[in-house]
Parts: structure tokens; sequence; C-alpha cells
């Protein structure tokens, strides 16, 4: 899953900053048809025509980060109901969780946020960009609003398939033996989880109506809900994917469109693992080449040497969990790498990651097993979210399923080359995930997007992105025929994040339009020790 990160603050200053590497400030858009919106189906008026009931947000919160931001008097909250089948408008509906904080200005629409997942909640994204927003001039001129895609956070049916307990076993599994005995046990596994997620889930229906397909046309429920006669959005990761369907599905009902870590559209479920995989390994290199600059760097002074150092150090927690939380808990194997990587998608996490890496080596597991919590979307409570869960569950529908174990023995093969780093090797274990045992088919498949009549957008790509590489933003520009921003640095999306460049440069298009010169480019601040 593509990591949540909180965006940190807009400054909308209109000018160019100096890092910026072309020879002019962003140009307006070329000019393109105005079309009027689609108009709605008839025999979805009764949604279309909805009022939203606004209020406060405090009965939203899902987790303990929301109950803090949500009591904000500023925000308020609404319920947007839909039809949980849209080929069944007149059946079982859901219920999906909106958040809005008003324009302080002249007020041009609603600015719609996705920070991605998917699993993310847009109403958490929402309240926090709000606080970040409020004194520039997207503050100013959009209301910003987030919502619980259906299945997520606050939205009903919600997502749920373990229980806190089951997660806690969940993540202490290490289904690392490749005998066919080993297989079969976890395939019966991932079956289980399949059936659980169905029953506490609200039915098969609800797993087969919840994918990227439906929420975009939710998100034209809502854009309708908000008195918006056009879309303005600002997708982050899967949040592209979304982007990218709703401007497939809807192009005449656009304003602008910005996609910050992008999923191509057009790649391959198998090929897009791979990369995010190889992805994932330049960044550990590029963290290596920093600690070892370090002195006493936990994974030695030769880079090169980095990956068989991360093995040893992490592997024979296969067979001794290491004590962390003052021995209250314990580090597994599978938490190590998930919480090593949790810290990759940000190279201000490396010197978290290096201090992780060094308590472990001294016995103490609890920085990785922190950041393993954050990932895993646990509270300090113990409590887990819905995150992950809703994470494979959407993914079930949207990607391509492998159902022959060859074929995902392969592809397990195929990014263990890619990622050394996070092999356990003890074997492929070549079990079928618990996508091949889903109660429905999937609703998208890989394919170039039918975009005509598309206003001008905008993507960002970051050179050194580990979880959504580079290309796949050159991709997704080229196929919505937009602009593309290249951003040079070591992190997953950027977008209203504190960097000036970039933040100009977005704030420019999404105010007024404003696309940046082809070759636009920013540079972010050098990695840590660099």
């Amino acid at each position: 899953m593509g990591a949540v990160l909180d965006p940190l603050r807009s400054l909308a200053v209109a000018v160019c900053s100096a890092v910026l590497v072309l020879s002019g400030c962003s140009q307006p858009a070329v000019p393109a048809p105005d079309p009027q919106p689609q108009a709605p189906p008839p025999e979805l008026s009764r949604f279309y025509d909805q009022q939203l009931s606004w209020g406060g947000c405090a009965d939203y919160a899902t987790s303990a980060t929301d109950r803090a931001t949500f009591d904000d008097p500023t925000l308020e909250c609404a319920r947007l109901e839909v039809p949980l089948d849209y080929n069944q408008p007149d059946g079982r509906t859901a219920r999906i969780g909106v958040l809005r904080h008003r324009a302080s200005g002249d007020r041009i629409g609603s600015l719609v946020v996705n920070p991605g997942g998917p699993g993310a909640s847009g109403m958490s994204l929402g309240a926090t960009m709000s606080g970040r927003l409020a004194q520039s001039q997207l503050g100013q001129r959009f209301d910003v609003v987030g919502f619980d895609p259906r299945g997520v956070g606050a939205s009903t049916p919600t997502i749920d398939c373990l229980n806190d307990a089951e997660w806690e076993v969940e993540r202490a599994d290490l289904d690392v033996d490749p005998s066919p005995q080993g297989v079969a046990q976890t395939e019966a596994e991932n079956q289980q989880y399949a059936q659980r997620c169905t029953e506490r889930s609200g039915g098969a229906d609800v797993l087969a109506n919840v994918g990227s397909r439906d929420v975009v046309r939710d998100m034209d429920i809502l854009r309708q809900a908000l008195g918006d006669e056009k879309l303005t959005y600002l997708g982050y990761s899967y949040g592209t994917r979304l982007g990218s369907a709703y401007a497939e599905a809807f192009p005449q009902n656009v304003r602008a469109l910005v996609l910050d870590g992008a999923l191509d559209p057009e790649q391959t479920t198998v090929q897009r693992t791979v990369d995010q995989n190889a992805g994932f390994q330049q960044a550990f290199d590029a963290f290596a080449a920093d600690c070892a600059k370090q002195p006493n760097c936990p994974l030695g002074t030769d880079p090169a040497r980095a990956t068989a150092t991360f093995q040893a150090l992490t592997r024979p927690l296969m067979d001794r969990p290491a004590a962390a939380d003052g021995g209250a808990r314990t580090l597994s194997y599978p938490d190590a790498v998930t919480g090593t990587i949790q810290a990759l998608y940000l190279s201000d996490f490396w010197p978290l990651l290096n201090r992780g890496l060094s308590s472990l080596a001294a016995g103490d597991g609890t920085i990785l097993l922190r950041l393993a919590d954050m990932y895993n979307d646990r509270g300090q409570d113990g409590h887990y979210g819905n995150g992950i869960e809703a994470f494979i569950v959407i993914s079930c529908v949207d990607e391509e399923r492998i159902t022959d174990r060859a074929e995902q023995g392969e592809l397990i093969r195929r990014s263990n080359e890619a990622a050394p780093f996070r092999d356990d090797g003890r074997g492929v274990v070549a079990a079928l995930d618990p996508c091949a045992f889903w109660p429905a088919p999937p609703t998208s498949e890989p394919h170039v997007p039918q975009v005509q009549g598309l206003p001008p957008t905008l993507t960002v790509s970051v050179t050194g992105d580990p979880a959504t590489p580079y290309q796949a933003g050159v991709d997704l520009s080229k196929a919505l025929g937009g602009s593309l921003l290249t951003v040079d640095g070591a992190q997953h999306t950027v977008a209203l994040q504190g960097n000036r460049c970039v933040d100009d440069i977005v704030s420019g298009y999404l105010v007024d339009l404003r696309t940046p010169p082809d070759g636009a480019r920013c540079s972010l601040a050098p990695t840590p020790g660099g």
C-alpha cells in the first residue's frame, strides 16, 4: 500500500522558485472546448439531487488522530447516499463520509482530495490539509473536501476482515514454507481471509462493488452534491487511479486534476508489482549509501554489502523474534521488513530507520515495530483501522487476478529478484493470494484511457519515488494528454507538502488553470547526509 503522507503546507506565491529548472514561469493552459457537464442518468436523479446535511465531525472519527482533529469547529461533515450497485439503483445503498472546510475568500469551488491506499481516509487528509492550507491562496479560494471511499473509514458498509487479536496473529505469521504443505496452509489462510471479509463486510455484493469503477461514480454524485459544475481534484498515489478513471468516465465534468505519485492505467498488475519492488530496492540502496557516510551505520560502510547485511540482521527473526516495547511485544520478521519499507517512503525517515536497525542489532525491535504499526494502521491503543483490509479488498476487484500457482510463483521470484533486501531466503512460496478466492470478479483491467474532451491536467512525478516509480507518471501524463512536473528527490508524493517550487506550480494550476511548460522540473532538499 501506498503510504499516506500528510501534506505539510502550501506556500502559494505567484513567483517561480529559483530551483525550477526551466526558462519561464507557468503558462496559461491551452484553450480547449468547454463542453457542458454530462447529464446524470434519470434513474440516478434521486442521488444527484440530494442535499447534504452538514454538521459536526466528531461522530465520524474512526481513530484517535481523527478524534483530535475532527473536533475543529471549522470542519463540517455529512454523509452522501449512493447506490451500492449502480446496476440496481433502487436496491441497497452505501453512505459516504464527507468532510469539508469552507473557503475563506472568493470561492472557486471545492478541492476534492484523496490520499491513496487504496484504503486511506480522505476525511483524515481533508482535515489535515484544511489546517495547512487555511492561510494559503488555496484555502481562500476552495472548500477543501475529503471523502472516505465506499468501504473505507467512516463510510458504510465498512470493510471488515480481522479483529484486533486476529491482526496480531496475522502479523506474526511467516508464510515462508515453500513445500506443498506450506503452500496449502497459506492458501487455506488466504481463503479464510476472503470468507471473513465477505461475512463481516456485509456480503459478496459489498465486495463486488467496492472498486474504483464505482468510487468514481460516487465522486460525480459528490461533485453535484457539493454544488460544483465541474470537479477540481487532487489525488495522491492510488488516488491518481481514481483521478484518471474519473477523467475517462466523466471528461466533460472535469475542471482540474492534479495526480501525484501516479499509477499507470495501462500497466499490468504483474509489471507494476515488479516495478514497485525495484523502486523500494532503489530507495533501500539510496538509504544504505547515505547510512554508510554516518558513524556506526548498522549496515556497514560498504553500500554494496548493505542488502546482505540487512538480511543477516533480519532473517534470524524468523526463528527468534526480537523483544520490543520493553518486552511487552515482539518484532517478527514480516514486521521488520514492513517497518523498513514504511521508512523508505520518505527520505526524512532515514535517520529513524538507521536508529531502528541499530536498535535491532542490539536486540531491541521497538522502533521497527512502531514503523510497522504505522504501515498497518495500528493505533497506540492497539486498535487497527481498516486501511490495510480495504487495500486488499479494493485491490482484489481493481487488479488482474492470478489463479495459477506457476504464475504466482514467477511473480514472487521476479519480485524477490527486484528487491532482494526483502527476500526471506527460504524459497518461493507459490501460494495463491486472497484475491484468488474472491466472491466477485475484477471490475477493472489495464487499458489506454479514452479521454476525449478532457481539459489539461497536471501529473507530478518524483524521480526517486519508491512506491510509484517515476516512469508511471510520465506514462500517465502522456495517456491523459496533460502536463508533467518532474521532481528530483527521494520520496513518495510531494504536492502541497512544503516545497515552494512544487506548490507554486500546483497552486497556480488549481487556481488559475496555468500549466507548466514542457520540461518543468523542481528539486527537493538533499537527502539526509547528502
